[in-house]
């Protein structure tokens, strides 16, 4: 299976995805495309030499962003701190083989604008008791495919944001990785 990690910032975790992977003779971390030409996640692919593509958001609205896709022979999407809409046309070609990573427990804390910092915040702020991850299937909204898995951590009343983060990270690394393996088990059986 040859897998595109979608990615718009650091990329920490398409890193993770790419190590978890490398020597897998199923799974092929074949491209990485990123919306943001600042983003450290382009550094990471130059040394992880895996070949990376650069777009806009113009580029994703058209076919351009799909073309690469099927040029590369992509069978699977995997978005890892990607911050735009997955467009219509490429939810259509790539049905069920899309999934998403999100740093809360869903339906909570989703939606535009909720990412990174400002999930962990707002997760803190309210006094949650638990927060963590979830997978989900990408549909044409943001934070609402179908939950794939979850995973919680318990929050402490002395944690802050940064403390939170470095819990889901944790939860992400471990488990990101397991999930996209097992969801390639499941469709080579179909």
């Amino acid at each position: 299976m040859k897998i595109a990690i979608f990615a718009s910032g650091s990329g920490s975790n398409a890193e993770n995805i790419y190590k978890y992977f490398e020597k897998s003779k199923n799974i092929k971390i074949e491209l990485l495309l990123t919306n943001n030409k600042n983003a450290y996640v382009i550094e990471r692919a130059k040394n992880l030499n895996i070949k990376c593509e650069i777009f806009d958001k113009k580029d994703l609205k058209t076919n351009h962003v799909l073309d690469i896709l099927q040029k590369n022979e992509i069978d699977f999407i995997v978005l890892a701190g990607f911050l735009l809409l997955i467009p219509e046309n490429i939810i259509k070609k790539y049905n069920q083989k899309i999934i998403n990573i999100h740093p809360a427990l869903l339906p909570k804390y989703g939606g535009k604008g909720m990412y990174g910092d400002a999930v962990h915040k707002a997760v803190i702020e309210n006094k949650e008791k638990e927060s963590g991850i979830t997978i989900h299937y990408v549909n044409g909204k943001y934070d609402e495919g179908d939950i794939i898995f979850q995973a919680k951590c318990k929050i402490e009343s002395t944690d802050t944001a940064e403390k939170l983060a470095e819990k889901i990270h944790r939860l992400e690394y471990k488990y990101f990785p397991q999930i996209i393996e097992k969801l390639e088990s499941e469709l080579k059986s179909i």
